[in-house]
């Protein structure tokens, strides 16, 4: 007869493991507290580190911009942040623009010498006043120089130049004339006269005169210009630069006389 009777199971490896299992999660719940309160612990360091490298990378950045704007390195600095032309001249900075209203006067006599008696035929007069726009630019590549001194940016700036040809303003141009009693030639003279007028504004445009009368509103463009420059470049302000000079060529006796600042050697020395 078959015996069906249930027979016992082992139990032995079960037990063992039911009463370590808790423990053992005690013991790893425990071990991944202590790493990660040691990683905590670690973390400050680390950033302090970070945190001291990015200063010290800042603190050389602002360093090697500030080198920029010292003396014998400024001038580089600033003709490098210039656009390139390719055209001969270059770039125009247009510096001042003055309308001014010029007269034209010609004026034309005739004679007829007989033997005994001389007879006048009479005097032909034309007249021509037309206002005229004068333009000065500099050439951005031709040579800049900047200085410094005591919070001063000393600009050597190229020459002024007028924009040739002047502006004729035809539209509002007004004739007169005015002709002898045997005088037929109005047209004619009229005619002659306005051909003059190009040629003689372009002498006036160049003259010292009209020269003299622009120079200011120049530099005051220049020292705009250059102004901008140093803000775009966060050199202006406190602490920085907050003053710009401007001198063009044949003005170097006004640019030794700024004072020198202490610890310089004056200029030419």
């Amino acid at each position: 007869m078959t015996d069906d009777s249930p027979q016992p199971r082992d139990t032995g490896k079960v037990s063992t493991f039911t009463e370590w299992r808790w423990p053992i999660v005690v013991v790893v719940l425990a071990l991944f507290g202590l790493i990660a309160f040691i990683y905590i612990l670690r973390t400050p360091e680390r950033l302090i580190e970070s945190a001291g490298k990015g200063a010290a990378g800042v603190a050389e950045v602002l360093e090697d911009a500030a080198a920029n704007f010292q003396r014998g390195t400024i001038t580089k600095t600033f003709t490098a942040s210039l656009p390139e032309y390719e055209s001969e001249k270059g770039g125009l900075l247009e510096l001042a623009k003055v309308t001014a209203t010029e007269s034209f006067k010609s004026q034309d006599e005739l004679k007829y010498d007989f033997r005994w008696f001389e007879l006048s035929a009479g005097t032909t007069t034309t007249e021509i006043r037309v206002p005229v726009t004068y333009r000065y630019h500099l050439r951005m590549r031709d040579n800049w120089r900047l200085d410094v001194a005591d919070g001063v940016c000393i600009v050597y700036a190229p020459e002024i130049r007028p924009s040739q040809p002047p502006a004729v303003h035809t539209d509002k141009m007004e004739k007169s004339s005015d002709e002898g009693w045997a005088r037929f030639n109005v047209e004619e003279q009229m005619i002659k006269l306005e051909k003059t007028i190009t040629p003689t504004i372009r002498k006036y445009a160049a003259n010292e005169k009209h020269m003299n009368a622009v120079r200011e509103n120049c530099r005051k463009t220049v020292e705009e210009f250059v102004e901008d420059w140093l803000a775009r470049e966060n050199q202006w302000g406190e602490g920085k630069f907050r003053v710009v000079k401007v001198y063009f060529p044949g003005e170097a006796e006004e640019a030794e006389a700024i004072p020198t600042p202490p610890g310089e050697k004056p200029k030419g020395n």
